[in-house]
């Protein structure tokens, strides 16, 4: 599949699902089935081209006419795993996830509220007819969120340098069975709500650990730091052991180390803070 551009988009991280092939119901297990014998399939990062290539147009096109029949694709033990982009619906719930990001006035500029109004009805149109509709793929710009990395461990993670003969850009990711997602996630909680106050931790995590629910037991989660990459500075990705860090801390805060948890977290902010001052300057 020709690409739309060579240039890479950076800043965006990504928390994928991939299901095995037997969880989609016809006709759409035969598509996917199809789809991945195709000698060539699209990147996050053709996504992403095409997405803000929408916004170009004025009016600008916030949502796709029509859903994406592409997905990503992972073999494992011989077992073919999915994970369609979705992106109609991942684009309807970044709308709606906008207005607690951006100024009023920056909105209005970049979506005017008549593009909004409809976007938000199509939805609703749509919502009807799909109740029980999710997305395989949750986005975050400028972050990895803390509670993603709850869901690994630094075991799994893999991280490749890149800039080889080939031009390969570096790359770092986990991948973890649903069922050991789900195990970390419980445990996390109940630590958290035991030693914490309420908060944005909690309820990130308790959300995420819905979403999860959502999906067949014997999926793949993969945290996959997409063209975050890009936004680290040189050297930061060998080092960068964020999900050892995270479990660190909440093992510090079961057994009551409140130092311990407190340098874990310093960590953390430390490695991320260059990734927010250049969010900042943008």
């Amino acid at each position: 599949m020709p690409k739309v551009s060579s240039v890479i988009v950076p800043y965006a991280s990504y928390l994928r699902v991939y299901e095995p092939l037997a969880a989609f119901p016809e006709p759409e297990r035969t598509h996917w089935a199809r789809y991945a014998r195709r000698a060539e399939r699209p990147s996050y990062q053709d996504e992403l081209r095409r997405s803000l290539a929408d916004l170009l147009p004025t009016p600008p096109i916030p949502v796709p006419v029509h859903e994406s029949a592409d997905a990503f694709v992972l073999s494992v033990d011989g077992v073919l795993c999915v994970c369609p982009w979705r992106t109609r619906l991942r684009g309807w719930l970044a709308l709606e996830e906008l207005a607690d990001e951006l100024p009023v006035s920056v909105l209005d500029a970049v979506l005017p509220p008549l593009v909004r109004r409809q976007a938000a009805l199509d939805y609703e149109r749509w919502l009807a007819r799909n109740p029980d509709a999710r997305p395989w793929i949750r986005t975050s710009t400028w972050q990895v969120p803390l509670n993603w990395f709850v869901l690994v461990t630094d075991e799994e993670r893999r991280y490749e340098k890149g800039a080889g003969g080939d031009g390969a850009a570096p790359a770092l990711r986990y991948r973890t069975p649903m069922v050991q997602a789900r195990r970390r996630t419980a445990r996390a909680l109940k630590t958290l709500r035991d030693t914490l106050d309420e908060g944005p931790l909690i309820d990130g995590l308790v959300d995420v650990g819905r979403w999860l629910e959502e999906f067949h037991p014997r999926s793949l989660v993969e945290l996959d730091y997409g063209g975050l990459v890009h936004a680290l500075p040189a050297g930061h990705l060998e080092d960068d052991h964020s999900a050892a860090d995270v479990a660190e801390g909440i093992e510090a805060l079961r057994h009551g180390d409140g130092a311990a948890a407190g340098e874990a977290y310093g960590r953390l902010v430390e490695r991320w803070r260059s990734v927010r001052d250049r969010r900042s300057a943008n």
